[in-house]
């Protein structure tokens, strides 16, 4: 059953430009579309996600999504957006990027079952490789004038007078590269349509230029708004940078608090863009939560849903465990269900100190543990008198002055977790 791909794209606010008679094209049956993704690292992060959500409502219209991995284009580097040329990869190096790309995508894309609009990924590289300079100049460059090469914005702005630096002829290029893949893909399998970021507009259009001049064909353009934020700050970066697909890069705890960390503004639009909820139950949501934005209906539900789509659900579980233990009522038994990596990110900026394994032993008392060789508090007459108020914790438990930290009280082997009252923690890492 075909659904309107553009009318879908609309209400998600995810419609930039639609070429002339994209709509009517696609109304007219099943058509392939493609979307490229820069294999310079072995993970996608989230800036990807809009042109990935792109491709996941394409097929789930009823069409067939093509993930083009940009081998070829990679080696050369996208001019748009860029104030610098980026590194250059090896064959070995982007096959590998290409085959982690996919597992990540196949969150999201059905490659596997034998539907006609199955998905399918190809690299450029495979087809770039094998034609010589001459060739391509004499093929492809002589159809494309410089004057009109010149007048994307791309290009102008990389060589306008305020650019710090120049523009290397290999990434002037770069447009006639990603047209020729829409060109061949044309050609090959019948891809009628390229989808991207609005920056892209320059690059697809030349795509389309190529097929009506070599192709004597008609190609199609559809680009998205590029995603910012409320507060300014670049989307898709957290203060440690980029925030991963890959959870070894980015862990599902911290993934999940990006999105749980929104602005009321900005988790109105996420929704909208990175979820497949319904307009109905979106349009809910957001009446919801504007009856009790203290509540964070619209955060924790685009948290959750995202979370569960790149990870998993249990995952999702876990990450939401974690955030109960800093804001929440938990045990010790929650502290040491998490894994290392999630219990440095939940207490990261959190005091730590180093301990020897020999001291806990034999059992470390705990105003020792607090003072003298931990250093949470400034003196052990400060450490008696909290003891004495009950406000000190051992791993989320309330302890007395009797109490002797040993090997039971580590988490992963590793830590152990001192508070005083409700928001001061203090981390006794041991060596």
């Amino acid at each position: 059953m075909m659904k309107n791909f553009v009318e879908e794209l609309t209400w998600r606010g995810m419609v930039h430009t639609v070429m002339p008679g994209a709509e009517e094209h696609l109304m007219e049956g099943i058509r392939s579309a493609y979307v490229g993704f820069d294999p310079t690292a072995d993970s996608l992060h989230i800036g990807n996600l809009v042109p990935i959500m792109l491709l996941a409502h394409y097929q789930r219209c009823g069409h067939k999504p093509i993930a083009l991995v940009g081998g070829a284009t990679g080696m050369i580097g996208d001019p748009s957006g860029k104030s610098n040329e980026r590194n250059l990869l090896d064959e070995k190096t982007l096959r590998h990027n290409q085959e982690a790309i996919k597992k990540q995508l196949a969150h999201f894309l059905d490659f596997k079952s034998d539907v006609e609009n199955a998905a399918v990924l190809v690299n450029n590289y495979d087809w770039m490789k094998d034609i010589s300079f001459l060739d391509f100049i004499r093929d492809v460059g002589k159809h494309i004038t410089v004057n009109y090469m010149m007048a994307k914005d791309s290009v102008k702005n990389r060589i306008s007078s305020e650019a710090s630096e120049g523009m290397s002829f290999t990434e002037f290029t770069y447009q006639l590269v990603q047209g020729y893949d829409f060109l061949h893909l044309y050609r090959d399998i019948d891809c009628t349509l390229q989808m991207g970021g609005s920056d892209q507009w320059g690059n697809i259009t030349t795509g389309t230029e190529l097929i009506r001049r070599i192709g004597n064909g008609k190609g199609f353009a559809i680009t998205c708004p590029l995603i910012t934020k409320s507060d300014g700050s670049k989307f898709g970066k957290s203060e440690g940078g980029n925030v991963w697909l890959d959870a070894n890069r980015t862990s599902p705890y911290k993934f999940y608090q990006y999105w749980l960390n929104s602005s009321d503004e900005d988790a109105e639009k996420y929704i909208k863009i990175f979820t497949f909820l319904k307009e109905e139950e979106v349009n809910a949501l957001i009446q919801e939560h504007q009856e009790a934005p203290h509540l964070r209906v619209l955060q924790k539900r685009l948290a959750e849903e995202i979370t569960t789509m790149v990870h998993s659900k249990a995952d999702l579980d876990n990450a939401i465990k974690a955030s109960n233990i800093l804001f929440g009522k938990s045990t010790s038994d929650d502290l040491k269900q998490l894994n290392e990596q999630t219990f440095l990110d939940v207490f990261d900026g959190v005091p730590q100190t180093e301990i020897a394994l020999d001291d806990i032993d034999n059992g470390l008392d705990i105003i020792a543990a607090l003072a003298e060789k931990g250093g949470f508090l400034k003196s052990n007459g400060e450490a008696r008198r909290a003891l004495k108020e009950n406000s000190i914790s051992v791993n989320k438990e309330k302890v007395n002055e009797g109490y002797s930290i040993s090997t039971d009280d580590l988490i992963n082997n590793k830590f152990v977790l001192l508070q005083r009252g409700k928001k001061n923690y203090f981390v006794l890492t041991v060596k």
